[in-house]
């Protein structure tokens, strides 16, 4: 890529908001392409269930708050690089502590629909470059997996859900933002009656698979990294 361009990477400024399925993927692709300086935002602690797919999930890290034993995964790759773990959640209550402007790149992947939507609303209101991750459960198949600008997205439930959103709210982000997406939607087999799981006890568990949820992660990195090498045209010559 050039010197030029990995000196881009190095000072990009980069906030990721979630650091599950797809998040933690995202983080460590970011690391290992040369990001230096990358704040993560989630508020949850590695459960069992996480294990499957969150890349800091496993057998010792069960019960540890997220973006710590990510953050301690990422130092292990590049110990010069300035991880800023927040255990916080992005909400109306809290958003304006994030302070967005102070990035060149945001990166949503959180799960709540009204949180989602006021990320959205937030982080096209700044300079930064931003890009969002749809619904990674449910899916399977990975030649579905797509990019395309928000209005665009076909196939995707949560994309349908929050342009609803928009639409009835009668509120529109201020600029176009690209979106990690499949047209996937399979058949959920751990739900017994339609009412209840049969795992967790919870009304409804909507699975995930590794393969799934990384081509999202380091698909939303790949942008990012894709965004600073057209600022330097001689890195993809």
């Amino acid at each position: 890529m050039g010197d030029e361009a990995m000196e881009r990477i190095a000072a990009a400024k980069v906030i990721l908001f979630g650091v599950g399925g797809v998040g933690s993927w995202c983080a460590e692709s970011l690391v290992r392409t040369g990001i230096r300086q990358l704040t993560i935002v989630d508020s949850d602690r590695v459960a069992v269930s996480n294990i499957n797919r969150q890349l800091m999930a496993t057998t010792e890290t069960v019960g540890r708050v997220k973006v710590e034993a990510l953050k301690e995964r990422l130092l292990t790759i590049n110990p010069h690089a300035e991880i800023t773990a927040i255990e916080n959640i992005f909400t109306e209550e809290t958003a304006n502590e994030f302070h967005l402007d102070d990035y060149d790149y945001i990166i949503d992947a959180i799960d709540s629909l009204s949180d989602k939507m006021l990320l959205i609303e937030m982080a096209c209101r700044t300079k930064a470059k931003f890009f969002s991750s749809m619904g990674a459960a449910l899916k399977m198949d990975p030649t579905r997996i797509q990019v395309a600008e928000f209005w665009k997205v076909k196939g995707d439930p949560l994309a349908r859900a929050l342009r609803n959103k928009f639409k009835r709210a009668k509120r529109f982000p201020a600029k176009k933002f690209q979106c990690v997406f499949s047209d996937e939607l399979l058949t959920n087999k751990g739900v017994d009656d339609g009412s209840e799981s049969l795992l967790f006890n919870k009304v409804q568990v909507n699975g995930s698979i590794a393969h799934i949820t990384a081509i999202f992660g380091f698909t939303l990195a790949g942008l990012v990294i894709k965004s600073t090498l057209d600022k330097v045209p001689s890195a993809r010559s």
